[in-house]
């Protein structure tokens, strides 16, 4: 049976009971609808967490630290620091690897803050404000709802102006500071003796996180030299790269480059490094694959119930047509061909169905607070062609799979008594 014959005749079955193919029809559309929509929005989640990992959090696309600096290095930090001349070296040779566009040093501090009546705890990440600049813009052009975060944040950060720093809103509001105000911080340098230096609050940031609203701070990089009495030294550089899908290839080139040029260090990708993304990442796809399995449990019942009520009602065609010399599988083909060209409908209208609920989503300017978060976020669904080409071939899969059980037990009916079905 030719595709041309084999497609009027499936269509000619499926118009015969046109109430029960409509329903049959709309399960698959519904089903496939909801499988486009949750894999559009788990995309964005996706995207929107990969942007606020890399520029949000300032992760960059690579961190590069001496070996055993994550699991040493709060212990003995001065033995895992870079030397001037290290970073100096390590920065000319990642510089030349192709994608990269940026390379930073970083160092951390944490110590206490103090309004000169009350004192608390603080976390500082010492940036150089330039280069912290360009590593928030990729995060400015994509997300509008992070400028009111950057304003206070490293936007304020000036290389001139080694004394001014940016605190969390929270820890600002926990020690009434606001900018324009004086305070001091006091952290332990790596000589061991406390050191202490004034600093001017130069602007209050949200951090988006409930958990280190009340803790963080940004600080120039020179700042934080001073503080640690650690001139030119660093604890970890931030590579940036133009475009993500390079981060793996140039991890493994950089490893292989430095180890080649004597230093022993480790590279941290940013979804290694950002726990959240990993987490909610994992959540996600268990929710995405839970839904999928239900919706196509909902398509199999649906085709397989159509398909053995049609080949019920035609037993005595399916007779007729296996006594003008149509083989057992070409009967097989023909239900199995009906099963597919109602699946392909169904995705067909599913497609249009996302389309048109995703416009309406998009258009209608929803926004949520996420748990352990202060600041609302746009509802936004996109198309994950991957998924939704996916699931419509397993669509079409498992809807001939239905046809092709009944469609079989029927094919091997003896034609006599398919002939005299009643």
């Amino acid at each position: 049976m030719n595709p041309k014959t084999l497609i009027a005749l499936a269509l000619r079955g499926l118009m015969r009971n046109r109430r029960r193919g409509l329903v049959t029809l709309l399960a698959i559309a519904f089903g496939f609808a909801a499988i486009a929509l949750f894999a559009g929005y788990t995309h964005n989640i996706y995207r929107g967490l990969s942007l606020q990992a890399i520029h949000g959090e300032l992760l960059g696309h690579l961190t590069l630290s001496k070996r055993g600096m994550s699991r040493e290095g709060k212990l003995d930090p001065e033995r895992y620091l870079m030397t001037a001349e290290e970073v100096r070296r390590i920065t000319e040779l990642v510089k030349a690897e192709p994608h990269v566009t940026l390379v930073t040093p970083r160092l951390a501090v944490s110590g206490i803050v103090s309004n000169g009546r009350a004192s608390t705890i603080f976390v500082a990440e010492g940036l150089d404000p330039t280069a912290a600049r360009e590593l928030q813009a990729g995060l400015l052009s994509e997300m509008n709802v992070t400028r009111e975060v950057a304003q206070g944040g490293v936007q304020v950060l000036d290389a001139a102006k080694p004394d001014h720093v940016a605190l969390a809103a929270g820890l600002g509001a926990l020690l009434h500071l606001k900018p324009g105000d004086n305070a001091a911080v006091l952290t332990n340098p790596l000589g061991g003796q406390a050191n202490a230096l004034d600093i001017q609050v130069a602007g209050l940031f949200n951090t988006g996180n409930a958990a280190t609203n009340d803790l963080y701070a940004f600080m120039p990089l020179q700042l934080v030299r001073s503080l640690y009495d650690a001139e030119g030294r660093a604890d970890r550089l931030t590579i940036l790269l133009d475009e993500v899908d390079a981060t793996e290839s140039v991890r493994a080139s950089l490893l292989g480059k430095l180890k080649a040029a004597g230093f022993e260090v480790e590279i941290s990708t940013w979804n290694e490094l950002s726990a959240f993304y990993t987490q909610v990442h994992g959540m996600f796809d268990m929710i995405f694959g839970f839904i999928f399995s239900i919706v196509i449990t909902v398509v199999v019942m649906s085709v397989a119930n159509s398909m053995g009520m049609a080949v019920v009602e035609r037993t005595r065609e399916i007779g007729t047509l296996r006594a003008i010399g149509l083989r057992r599988s070409g009967v097989v083909g023909l239900f199995v061909g009906e099963a597919a060209l109602l699946v392909l409908l169904g995705c067909i209208a599913g497609m249009l169905l996302t389309l048109a609920v995703r416009h309406g989503i998009n258009l209608a300017d929803i926004s949520y607070v996420p748990p352990n978060q202060t600041a609302p976020v746009p509802l936004l669904v996109d198309l994950d062609t991957p998924r939704i080409m996916f699931t419509a071939l397993m669509m079409a899969a498992v809807g001939a799979f239905a046809a092709w059980m009944p469609a079989r037990r029927a094919a091997k009916q003896p034609i006599i008594d398919a002939l005299g079905h009643v």
